[in-house]
Formats: structure tokens, sequence, C-alpha cells
């Protein structure tokens, strides 16, 4: 197996490295500062849950080869924090903010590795400034933010496997394509579109079709088949769920299709292109200088032709698949790239006039999404509009206790995110959301009471007025025992002006028997 040359990385005089700012001198522990600065707001924000951190709080609660049409790696890696630190906010903020800073980490690795320093600190900070990463990520995302951190590992990989191409970084790379599968299924089309371009581009196809490709596919083959055996058994499931959420519209809608498409990225990429242009200014529009040495010259034509394999794939979604609906967290992992991509292809960047401007738009953008996050609770109740985070769970638990419950008999909740936001406060406490999607409310309700009877223990039924399906109450209480009526909590919300409507809860808590 041949190893390609590679030349060595641009060099920074002694006097231009001493001018870099504290924040690019140091990257690692500002990243470490960065994120724990966003655990400590989450935890300071609120004790309620949003819908993605209390589907994984009530996932987690057992370990299993899939969950819900999702794959398994970010409820494994939860499971295993809640070991840790308990079912609560704190371990659902460190494993978010842990794999955003392994995001950054990671590009920023990869970015090193073809950049000199501050081009390469400006190629991974500067993905604070794609919302859907930015801002997106810090309020309600679990699954987009693993495959988003692989997918910058997986960037890493490649580089370090073209640098060297060694039996470990094969595996290297297999692992990431495994963790990619077990994070989310889009990472497949992430998978396809940089083979794609990477087979195109002799440089990256020599080592690829080397034979430590073998490695790679063994690895991944091996990590990822438990999972795709399970995939097997609910493919159907799946299927349904992925194509409702793009809206599948067999009769027309390209039109419709494509101008979502557009919509949705510029809203992903708009943003980081404005800030760049007005930085760099006309910097952007003069080529680098035809001697300057490249580290690696594959580079280029790889990004180039995986960004056009990505762009291709979405719409040849909308002409021949009818897709009329794209969000910008499915955008996220596969364009995570674009900083990197244009520092890569304009290297002249690193020396232009607006290097300063630059750096102040990214710190400036993700100062005003640090301070926006500590204030959307207070904004959200100023408003007259009042989200989970307003939820008094504290209040609750507290009244829950004083009314009796034990703190370790089963929680059965009428929405997901009040059984996950309870399941923090009593963590011996198994919590379920009997909401009527996976099993009639009647039937979810009669097997959970038969379970806890079987246990020895009580039932808390519970569920709160502002998120209510309809006749739930009615369906829930045609197969409890005669006598059992809820009780009314009305307790004040968080961060909403004086005189707002109260929080109100309905419970029935029914002791074990004795």
């Amino acid at each position: 197996m041949s190893s390609l040359p590679s030349a060595s990385l641009p060099q920074l005089p002694a006097a231009a490295a001493g001018a870099l700012p504290a924040v690019m001198r140091r990257p690692l522990l500002w990243l470490l500062a960065w994120a724990a600065a966003h655990v400590a707001l989450r935890l300071a924000l609120s004790s309620a849950l949003r819908w993605d951190e209390a589907e994984q709080t009530l996932w987690s609660q057992h370990l299993a080869w899939g969950y819900g049409t999702q794959p398994p790696l970010y409820t494994w890696l939860q499971w295993g924090l809640n070991a840790v630190l308990g079912p609560s906010v704190l371990s659902l903020a460190v494993l978010k903010h842990a794999l955003l800073a392994l995001t950054y980490l990671f590009m920023g690795l990869a970015a090193r590795a073809l950049l000199p320093p501050r081009a390469a600190w400006w190629a991974a900070a500067s993905m604070v400034m794609l919302p859907a990463l930015g801002w997106s990520s810090l309020h309600d995302q679990t699954h987009t933010v693993l495959v988003t951190a692989v997918t910058a590992g997986t960037w890493w990989a490649l580089i370090r496997l073209m640098q060297s191409p060694r039996p470990a970084r094969y595996a290297l790379l297999g692992l990431m394509a495994a963790l990619g599968m077990l994070s989310k299924y889009n990472f497949a089309l992430f998978a396809a579109a940089l083979g794609l371009a990477a087979l195109s581009v002799p440089a990256t196809r020599a080592v690829l079709l080397a034979r430590g490709l073998w490695i790679t596919a063994a690895v991944a083959l091996v990590l990822v088949l438990p999972h795709a055996l399970w995939l097997f058994d609910h493919l159907q499931a799946t299927a349904v769920a992925i194509t409702d959420k793009l809206e599948v519209r067999p009769a027309g809608g390209r039109i419709d299709g494509l101008g979502e498409l557009l919509v949705t990225l510029l809203s992903t990429l708009l943003l980081w292109t404005l800030l760049a242009a007005w930085a760099f200014r006309g910097a952007w529009l003069r080529r680098p200088p035809a001697d300057a040495a490249s580290p690696a010259p594959w580079m280029k034509p790889l990004l180039a032709r995986y960004l056009a394999a990505v762009l291709a794939a979405f719409v040849g979604m909308v002409l021949v698949g009818h897709v009329t609906e794209f969000k910008e967290h499915w955008l996220q992992p596969l364009f995570c790239v674009w900083p990197l991509a244009a520092f890569v292809w304009r290297p002249q960047l690193e020396s232009a006039p607006g290097g300063r401007r630059f750096t102040g738009a990214v710190l400036g953008v993700a100062l005003l999404f640090f301070v926006a996050t500590a204030a959307y609770p207070w904004v959200a109740g100023w408003r007259g509009r009042p989200g989970e985070l307003n939820q008094p769970i504290v209040a609750l638990a507290e009244q829950l206790r004083a009314a009796g419950y034990d703190g370790r008999s089963p929680v059965i909740a009428a929405d997901h995110m009040l059984a996950g936001a309870l399941r923090t406060r009593f963590a011996a406490a198994p919590a379920i959301d009997c909401d009527g999607d996976a099993l009639p409310v009647a039937a979810c309700v009669a097997r959970q009471l038969a379970a806890a009877r079987a246990a020895g223990l009580g039932w808390l039924l519970i569920a709160r007025d502002d998120r209510l399906p309809t006749d739930w109450w009615a369906d829930a209480q045609a197969v409890l025992p005669a006598g059992h009526e809820p009780q009314l909590l009305e307790l004040p919300r968080r961060a909403v002006p004086a005189g707002s409507a109260p929080a109100s809860y309905r419970y029935i808590w029914s002791p074990p028997p004795r």
C-alpha cells in the first residue's frame, strides 16, 4: 500500500502567530469554556424539557437496537450518561454540548490539516453562523447534533487517511461510517455523496480502492449489522415516518418542492455567506497565486463534487420523488463543511484585511445566540405564549410529593414531555406516556396499571390541561378502578408576567396496596 506525498502545512511567521487573538491561540480551552457555559445556561433556564429532550429521557430507560423510527446511538449515549449523572437536565445538556463541541473540534482538526491556524479556526468556528447548527441545535435537537458531529469526524478521518493510508485509518473511517448510520439515517446521503465525489477524484480514488478498503467495510458492517437487522423488522414503519416528514406529493408539486429547497438552502447558508462577503469583500474575487503550495490539491475538487452531488440528490428528490418539504436541520450535517470549503477554495483569505471583521462576526453571532437562548423563556412569557421551559416542573414535583406520591411508582402521563420532565424529578420511577399514538389511551393505561399491580406498586396518572388529547381523561378513566377522580393543581408558570394564567395539571395518585 503506497503512501501519498504530502506537502508541509503553511506556517505563520512567529510575529504573525503571536498576533493571533487569544481565542485562536488556545482554541480547545475556549471550546470547553463555551460548552460549559451552555450547559450552565441550560441548567439555569428551566427544569422542564423540550420535545427531543423528553423523548430521550423516556427512551433511555432501557437499551434497544432501535427506538421509534430512529437509530439507537444517541439513546445509548444518553443511557450511559444517565447511569453516571442520573436522568436529569444536566445529563441531557452535557451530552448535547459535548457533541456540539466535538463537531467544532473535528472540523477544526480537519481544517488544520489543510489550512494555517487562523483560517482553520475560521473554518471550524464560523459553523456557528449556520443557523441550524449555531441556533437550532441549542434548543431541541438530538440525533441531528450527533450525526453532525460524526459527519465532521468523517471529514477528519478521510483527510487523515489521505495523508497516510494506514490500516488503523481505514478502520477509523469505517468506525465513523458505522457511527453515522447509527446516529441518523440521512447520514446515508452524506456517505453516498462523499463516496461518489471521492471516487471521481484520482488521488482519493487511488486511496479508497487500495487494499485497505476492506478494513473500512468490515468495521462498518460489523458495527451496523445488529441495528440493520432491527431496521429490517421495522422497515415499513420507518419508511412511512420518513415519507410523512418529506411530504411526498405524487401528483405534481415540483415547483413547490424546488422553491422549498431553495428557501431552505438560503436559510442554511445565507447568514454565513453574507457575513463572510461583508468581512472579506473583494478578497473573495481574487484567485490564489499560481505558485501557492497546497498540502492537499485533491481537496478542492473533492469538496466541489461532494456539494454538487448533495445538491443533485436534493433536486432529484423533488423532480423524481416529488418531495415538497425540506428542513434546515436535515441539511445541517450535509452542509456543515461549507465554511471549510470556502477557505480551502480561497486560502489567500488567511492574510486578507477583513480577517478581524470576520473573527468579530463569528464571536458576535455566537454571543448573540447565547444571549437569545438565555432570554428565550422570558420572551415567550412576555409575549403571552409560554412554552415548555415555562412549565413549573419543580413546583409540580413538590406538590405531588406533598399529595403522597412515593417517588418510585410508575408515572403515566398524557404527553411525553410531562412524562420525561417528571422522570428527571423522580429518578426511581419508570415514566410512560400514554398519548394514544402507539396504543389507544385506554389500552396503554390498562397495561401500565396491570404492570404496577404485578410489581406491588402504586401509580400516578397525570395530564396537563394545555396539552391534553381529546377525551383523554374519559378514555383513561374507563379502565380505572371505581372511585378514582382527578385532582386539580394550578401552579404559576415560570418567567411570565404577574397575573398570567397558571399551568393546570390534573392527577390521580393511587398508593401501593397494603
